[in-house]
């Protein structure tokens, strides 16, 4: 399931990479009415809009409905779903079910983590050309120089997942990416970044290495200890709708009175992603005691 979700993933961090360099070109157009960034907008946007109505019509519900396998293929669909841990697939909407892990201890601990380890992910996502462009480049280089360390983020995604997969393991592999983009916080807020541009360069790598791991990790982890259907769907959304109030958090730190250095921003999500994995360790020891 790590894998599958991190799949996903990796084609959003891509699309990042790519947008720095579509920014990279329609800044370079020199057109009287329509400035650059209202070019960006209306090439992602068209495209957005395009693939989400190709996407209605196209993407099938669940494995019964898919167009595209046949009878065999789709039973087949329906064992991987039941490996990861179903008890059921197909099963219709229970509210009960749904709401029925909400109950345990462990689902507030759930709900700060996805609150907090989403924001290191939500800075390098909305405001990456910010941190990128502390370095001292123009708007039009410093688009160009948000590709690469996209381009690691996403291989480092699939390799991590991969990885986490075949050793059916989680906290670690959670951790150890949340530990890579603290370190490379911990640099941009430390360093002179216009005098060692190098180092900082590279803890950007870093940063975008470790950011979009969780997004795929965690939802595999709490969906694999979930047997039902109806609760993951109700646990997904609610954890998801957490992650995204994170961007709210890390908006709300990027503001105008802390350029060019944007130092209490990058402090502010490393001090977020400190407490994440702090309640990940506490997760992680319950369970261990429990297991015991």
């Amino acid at each position: 399931m790590g894998l599958r979700l991190s799949i996903l993933q990796t084609f959003a961090v891509l699309a990042s990479a790519f947008s720095g360099l579509i920014s990279y070109g329609v800044f370079r157009i020199d057109h009287p009415s329509v400035q650059g960034w209202q070019w960006l907008f209306i090439i992602e946007g068209s495209m957005t809009f395009l693939t989400g109505i190709i996407s209605f019509f196209w993407l099938p519900a669940g494995p019964q409905d898919a167009w595209f396998l046949n009878g065999r293929e789709k039973a087949a669909a329906n064992a991987r779903l039941l490996r990861d841990n179903s008890v059921h697939v197909e099963t219709s909407l229970d509210l009960k079910e749904c709401f029925r892990t909400w109950k345990d201890w462990k689902f507030p601990v759930w709900c700060i983590i996805t609150l907090t380890y989403p924001v290191v992910y939500a800075t390098a996502m909305n405001f990456f050309p910010l941190i990128v462009g502390r370095l001292g480049y123009s708007v039009i280089k410093t688009n160009l120089w948000t590709v690469a360390p996209n381009l690691v983020g996403a291989v480092v995604l699939l390799c991590v997942a991969i990885s986490s997969d075949y050793f059916r393991e989680r906290t670690f592999h959670i951790v150890f990416s949340l530990v890579l983009s603290l370190i490379g916080m911990l640099i941009l807020v430390a360093l002179n970044v216009t005098q060692h541009k190098g180092v900082a360069y590279f803890a950007c790598f870093l940063m975008a290495a470790g950011s979009y791991i969780p997004s795929c990790l965690v939802h595999a982890w709490h969906n694999n200890n979930n047997v039902h259907e109806n609760s993951r769907a109700a646990n997904t959304g609610l954890f998801v709708g957490l992650g995204n109030l994170a961007g709210v958090l890390s908006a709300a730190t990027f503001r105008t009175e802390y350029a060019p250095k944007w130092i209490y921003p990058d402090f502010s999500s490393y001090l977020l992603l400190q407490c994440s994995v702090y309640y990940w360790r506490i997760v992680d020891g319950i369970m261990d005691e429990v297991r015991e």
